[in-house]
């Protein structure tokens, strides 16, 4: 008789199996993304932070990354992610962890990230897998499109004179005197406003790849900053020769001769104005330059809907810096693994 509290032998393999197929996405992550290719990135950084001899061996470097994936596919916080990597299946099996396996807890996972996020480790991460991408043909280079979205933060509750002080680029006098209070407190997040819809946190601006719909290049930045302020430090002189679309939040003098100077096709939706409104002949040349544009939606799309949302859990530019880059490295692999689905010759 069967003893009701073990395990048979082949029990978690026959679940695992039947969650594959099931439609398990991060089988196929694990299969189609060369892992091995971030391993020399995390271990120059990774490394430097050891510890001399004695005490406990630290977790696989890869397998710490991985986690920072997992974190941005589900948008999980530290706590949320030690959960459920103990309680999933799905999550051991992508990180090669058995049932007996010691996992990293949501402080270790902090400290992985804390670290790489100091060292501006995420952007050389998302860069090496850029060019892998464009190593295999992945990359168009036939179009740009630039775009930005609202990466939310939880809001702050500040009185009226420290949002005051705060604007003005100070740090209340009493948040000095209490280092805990001010480790709590996000001064670089901003307030704006769109459409009469209120946003506090940053901005993902980001360049995209017109043909395959790859994240290019990004830029992080407060919430409050204009869409087009970052346009020269995204575009690239590589993007030469290419079209460049966006809407027509990208128009004006200092936008137009970016866009030249990085000799750049100028597609940007025309704007009209109040005493000078679009021709006809205007009206129909952006409608056509926003069939090209939209497709950047997807990419913003995705991460809404695919990744559980544009907000974040994270105190201080640097940081949200890192976890966007991390958001949009994510998308990237996932973007890879919908062309590799369809078909899409390299």
């Amino acid at each position: 008789m069967k003893n009701i509290n073990s395990k048979g032998l082949f029990d978690e393999a026959i679940r695992l199996e039947k969650l594959t197929n099931q439609g398990d996405p991060l089988v196929i992550l694990k299969q189609t993304i060369n892992w091995e290719q971030f391993r020399p990135i995390l271990d120059s950084v990774l490394k430097k932070e050891a510890k001399g001899p004695g005490g406990r061996e630290p977790f696989d470097y890869i397998m710490m990354f991985k986690i920072l994936i997992l974190q941005r596919y589900y948008n999980l916080s530290d706590d949320r992610t030690e959960f459920q990597i103990l309680d999933r299946m799905t999550f051991m099996r992508f990180l090669d962890l058995e049932l007996s396996d010691k996992v990293p807890d949501s402080k270790t996972i902090w400290l992985f990230k804390e670290i790489l996020t100091k060292a501006n480790a995420v952007e050389k991460l998302f860069e090496k897998f850029h060019d892998e991408l464009e190593k295999h043909g992945y990359i168009g280079n036939e179009g740009k499109i630039i775009d930005a979205s609202f990466v939310e933060v939880p809001r702050q509750r500040n009185s009226r004179e420290e949002n005051k002080e705060i604007k003005g680029g100070n740090v209340p006098e009493d948040w000095q005197e209490n280092p805990h209070k001010l480790s709590q407190k996000d001064i670089d997040a901003k307030w704006t406003k769109k459409n009469n819809v209120t946003f506090y946190g940053y901005k993902d601006h980001v360049k995209t790849d017109k043909k395959s719909k790859f994240i290019d290049k990004y830029k992080v930045t407060d919430a409050s900053v204009h869409d087009s302020q970052p346009l020269d430090e995204i575009l690239e002189a590589k993007d030469a020769d290419q079209p460049l679309n966006a809407d027509s939040a990208y128009t004006g003098e200092d936008q137009e001769k970016t866009i030249e100077d990085k000799k750049m096709i100028n597609c940007v939706n025309e704007k009209g104005y109040r005493n000078k409104p679009l021709t006809e002949k205007q009206i129909a040349k952006n409608k056509e330059k926003s069939r090209i544009r939209a497709r950047v939606e997807h990419v913003f799309g995705f991460i809404e809907n695919s990744m559980n949302g544009s907000f974040i859990r994270t105190i201080g530019i640097a940081r949200a810096t890192a976890t966007i880059g991390l958001m949009n490295l994510t998308y990237n692999m996932f973007r890879l693994l919908q062309l590799q689905k369809i078909g899409c010759t390299r």
